[in-house]
């Protein structure tokens, strides 16, 4: 089974912490998805013998298109690729294009899933992050979407400066009065040449407070599992039966396509990377080539991917996959390299369908990334 991840290049403005690919004005939208539809079309050959069981549209701001262009697309991928029954399919939105009437053709359309970037409930976080909504269409847009859809995800973002753990519990108790099944949840991260980087350089923003950021991240694990979420990936809590099927295929290594400018794909020993360029990737597309640069992965890249993304799961690393897909060796490296964390209870073995699988403890969830880097063979 695997997920098609489709890219909308597309915001209405910038978001001052954001360095994903996008652009604000909307002049080539039609013919970019014309070139989204036909790529569909030109990757169909590598990945006939796979089963899509997930379609995700990702951005940028996907909740821009029509319900016209988002129906072309879905077509697009049925008619080239074989597509499981009741696939997930995810829109993401932001909540001031949700209204009445977009929120009701969605409900009409194939989409069966919706990630929302609430990010906060606050006017003032709102402002400072350069959000294109304000905190009453945070609000609202719940209201309504609530009505029509049950698999509802929102992103939150904690850690930022000068929030106290009051403001952070009425955000979280925000989304749990309107019976949310997911969230995801992200701390404030200054990605170099972003805005938010550029403030925080001339002292016009403060910097941000990494135990802050842990204090949020213990309090959010805490209220979430009193609320019956299970904290499944380091930075997503869903209740049973709402996990997101896209994102952990992503996490358990399953293959996937990326379509559209800047997309990663994933076929297990390969990955590729479209151009990030609208302009590149149309006239690509439009010459029937693909403008993609791939590289295949050494079994080294392939150890490393999976102890990165295993350990920030609940599924953790198991030892016996180790050994049996990249050798003794590697089983070995990993537990030499894990021994002091797990003496200070970072890390610990546990023993699952008789299989031995290394997985972070509470106190090491949120410092993961750092002990999945020095468990990396370099």
């Amino acid at each position: 089974m695997s997920g098609i991840y489709i890219h909308i290049p597309f915001c209405k403005q910038a978001c001052h912490y954001c360095d994903f690919h996008f652009s604000t004005s909307l002049k080539k939208k039609e013919t970019l998805i014309q070139a989204l539809i036909t790529e569909l079309e030109l990757r169909k050959k590598a990945y006939d013998d796979v089963i899509v069981s997930t379609i995700y549209f990702g951005g940028g701001t996907p909740s821009l298109l029509s319900d016209e262009e988002i129906q072309a697309i879905i077509k697009a991928v049925y008619k080239n690729f074989e597509v499981a029954e009741n696939p997930e399919i995810t829109l993401e939105a932001n909540p001031d294009d949700l209204t009445d009437a977009k929120i009701k053709e969605l409900a009409a359309s194939p989409i069966n899933r919706l990630s929302i970037g609430i990010q906060s409930f606050f006017e003032d976080d709102l402002k400072a992050m350069n959000r294109a909504h304000n905190a009453s269409e945070a609000q609202a847009c719940l209201e309504k979407a609530t009505r029509y859809f049950d698999n509802i995800t929102i992103d939150l973002i904690y850690g930022i400066p000068n929030m106290s753990l009051e403001k952070w519990q009425q955000n979280l108790d925000i989304a749990f009065q309107f019976g949310i099944n997911h969230i995801s949840s992200y701390a404030l991260t200054v990605e170099p040449k972003t805005a938010l980087d550029s403030f925080i350089k001339k002292g016009t923003y403060p910097p941000v407070n990494e135990a802050l950021a842990q204090s949020h991240f213990n309090h959010l694990v805490a209220e979430t599992k009193k609320q019956g979420f299970v904290h499944y990936e380091i930075s997503n809590f869903g209740k049973p039966h709402f996990f997101s099927k896209h994102n952990t295929s992503y996490w358990q290594g399953k293959p996937y396509l990326g379509i559209g400018p800047s997309a990663h794909s994933f076929l297990g020993k390969t990955r590729s990377w479209n151009v990030a360029n609208n302009t590149k990737y149309i006239q690509a597309i439009s010459q029937g080539e693909l403008p993609a640069t791939s590289e295949v992965l050494s079994v080294t890249d392939q150890y490393n991917e999976y102890v990165m993304t295993g350990l920030r799961t609940i599924w953790g690393v198991s030892l016996d996959k180790i050994e049996n897909d990249f050798g003794t060796v590697y089983k070995n490296f990993i537990l030499k390299e894990a021994e002091i964390f797990l003496s200070k209870t970072l890390l610990v073995v546990e023993q699952e369908n008789d299989e031995s699988v290394l997985k972070t403890t509470s106190k090491g969830k949120f410092l993961v990334d750092g002990i999945a880097s020095e468990l990396f063979m370099i």
